[in-house]
């Protein structure tokens, strides 16, 4: 099993060394962000993403952990407006990486039961989104975001 923290995957996503899917998408003092980086089972499922080294959110210096909460209702307005999401879930779980994250999961009308709220992680492969599908959606996401 590889340690996504040697090298670190949180820092390769904000330098740019590592894509995800649509790349970086919107920055913000202290932040980026970018879509998850495995597979989804929902289009739009974006993390902002510390670009420091911080456990959680406590750990926020205070220029970013101000940012945080405009930055991401900002985000959270986008994927209702552009994507059509009926909600948007937020998760700052901080189990894995070594750098703070901000999951920002958008609920569909269409997103099956199990997959609502925590649910959207724990997926079956077969019920991952077309890479193309996910591009796209990150894609209109950024432009939002640019305007």
């Amino acid at each position: 099993m590889s340690d996504v923290n040697h090298p670190c995957l949180g820092c390769a996503i904000v330098r740019g060394d590592t894509r995800t899917t649509g790349g970086v998408l919107a920055r913000a003092p202290g932040f980026v962000l970018h879509a998850v980086a495995s597979p989804s089972p929902v289009p739009g499922w974006v993390v902002l993403t510390s670009e420091r080294h911080v456990r959680g959110w406590y750990d926020l210096e205070e220029t970013p952990s101000r940012e945080l909460g405009p930055f991401a209702a900002r985000v959270m307005r986008a994927q209702r407006e552009v994507l059509g999401a009926e909600h948007v879930y937020a998760f700052a779980i901080g189990d894995v990486l070594l750098h703070f994250h901000l999951h920002l999961v958008p609920r569909f009308a269409d997103t099956p039961p199990h997959l609502r709220g925590r649910g959207a992680f724990d997926a079956a492969p077969s019920e991952h989104r077309a890479p193309e599908e996910l591009e796209a959606a990150a894609v209109r996401l950024a432009t939002a975001l640019a305007r």
